[in-house]
């Protein structure tokens, strides 16, 4: 055989195609919704994926409220965060990013307990930042990407 039957063929910038997907979080365990919810952010549901370039589609959290956790992880687990000075370590809850999320500082579709998960799943690069900024929560079901026209995506069956 002189030469290859077949090429390996990976995605360009302009072959990209960026699509909106709605998922409703009602009563899905946080965890394992986030891990859905970052392989999407990267495209690795897509069959043209390249691990070097922003391939995946916008996501559209709702309900965010709405999510659980098992047992009393909500209350029990903490997350750590450090300032660099002496005595700086703080440590909060799922709660407390949960109540953070409805104070209107926050800016809209930015729910701090989903970013910090969510955020922990990509690559810790320029590429998973670029990545997680197509990434918009909303505690309750309105948000106000209608006219992007994106799918609602039930995870439940995908694996």
């Amino acid at each position: 055989m002189d030469t290859l039957s077949y090429k390996t063929l990976s995605a360009t910038p302009e072959t990209i195609e960026k699509n909106w997907v709605v998922i409703d979080a009602t009563d899905q365990v946080l965890g394992r919704l986030c891990s859905v919810v970052a392989k999407i952010l990267r495209g690795k549901n897509k069959p043209d994926f390249t691990p070097n370039l922003d391939c995946g589609d916008n996501v559209i959290i709702i309900n965010a409220d709405k999510v659980v956790m098992s047992n009393d992880k909500m209350t029990k687990r903490e997350y750590l965060r450090y300032t660099g000075y002496p005595g700086g370590q703080r440590a909060f809850t799922p709660a407390d990013l949960m109540e953070k999320s409805k104070k209107t500082t926050v800016h809209a579709g930015k729910h701090p307990l989903f970013i910090k998960v969510v955020k922990g799943m990509l690559p810790k690069t320029k590429l998973g930042a670029a990545q997680l900024r197509n990434l918009y929560v909303y505690n309750n079901a309105e948000h106000p990407f209608g006219e992007k026209n994106p799918t609602v995506l039930d995870i439940n069956k995908i694996k």
